[in-house]
């Protein structure tokens, strides 16, 4: 081995070496921002809303329970379930909110209903990591009523505290801003939504749409998953346009059935939509959403 080459092998192995070094930086000072986030306090201002425990309030939030995505992270009795775990260090649970043994909402004020679900804020002012309080923001004070009455009504069942094991590099996305938890993703400050008959119509399938903001943006255009793992697909765009989603969909009825099969009209399956609460939802809410999205102004989006 001449001089010259050995003098590359070393240039070569410091250079790697320094890479190596300045990765494991950036890994390091991505977790410390990401710790400071998950700890940090968020002082929101919210009005309880009496709770209800009447019949129809009960059936209404058992609907809501099932079909809005409660179901996925909590489980089908409230005590929590494990939804993601990928096998490589990752892995989420929801906590239990029944009345059982373990459960995280023995203390819970009406006003802490509403940050947690609407808010993503825990009793402490802590953010909460697992709540995908944007798809919920948007809830009438009615139905954030119905849904923590029949939640309170559950029967009890034993279960713990949320699980939130993240590697070292999504920690480090997260520190870095390129995941977001739902309370950064909320405009705490806007009212409360205002009730809207329910029907098959382009209203009350815009409120049915809120649940959708979270996966598929403000605009409803897809794109990257916030705050979901990054080897998860796109979610896809819900406006109309060439080469949307929603051009699969000719009727009311074929979107009804991708809802209860979780496969596209071609029979190939869609990945991450949490189907398990979309096939509980009722022919009025898929039909009105259905009308809602076509409804849409086409995707700016090329």
């Amino acid at each position: 081995m001449t001089t010259s080459t050995s003098r590359w092998l070393q240039r070569g192995a410091l250079a790697l070496l320094i890479l190596i070094a300045l990765a494991a930086a950036v890994l390091f000072a991505g977790d410390q921002l990401a710790r400071h986030k998950m700890q940090r306090k968020l002082d929101v201002a919210v009005k309880g809303v009496p709770l209800r425990d009447d019949a129809a309030a009960l059936e209404r939030g058992r609907y809501l329970f099932a079909s809005r995505g409660c179901v996925d992270c909590h489980g089908a009795k409230g005590n929590g379930r494990m939804f993601l775990d990928d096998g490589k260090g990752m892995r989420i649970a929801g906590p239990n909110i029944s009345p059982g043994p373990g459960n995280v909402v023995a203390g819970y004020t009406p006003e802490d209903w509403v940050r947690a679900i609407r808010h993503g804020v825990g009793p402490n002012g802590r953010v909460l990591m697992v709540m995908p309080s944007e798809d919920y923001n948007r809830l009438t004070d009615e139905d954030l009523a119905s849904l923590v009455g029949y939640i309170r009504r559950m029967e009890p069942a034993a279960g713990g505290a949320a699980v939130l094991d993240l590697p070292l590099p999504v920690r480090a996305f997260y520190g870095f801003g390129l995941m977001h938890d739902a309370a950064s993703k909320i405009d705490h400050t806007l009212p409360p939504a205002q009730p809207v008959a329910d029907g098959v119509s382009v209203a009350h399938g815009a409120y049915v749409a809120n649940m959708c903001l979270g996966c598929h943006g403000a605009k409803l255009e897809g794109g990257k998953i916030p705050g979901g793992p990054p080897d998860w697909p796109a979610a896809a765009r819900l406006t109309p346009g060439e080469g949307t989603a929603m051009t699969r969909y000719a009727d009311a009825e074929a979107f009804a059935r991708m809802f209860k099969t979780g496969k596209r009209p071609d029979g190939t399956p869609i990945q991450v939509m949490p189907f398990g609460s979309l096939g509980q939802m009722n022919d009025t809410d898929v039909g009105a959403l259905f009308l809602y999205l076509k409804s849409l102004p086409p995707s700016s989006k090329s």
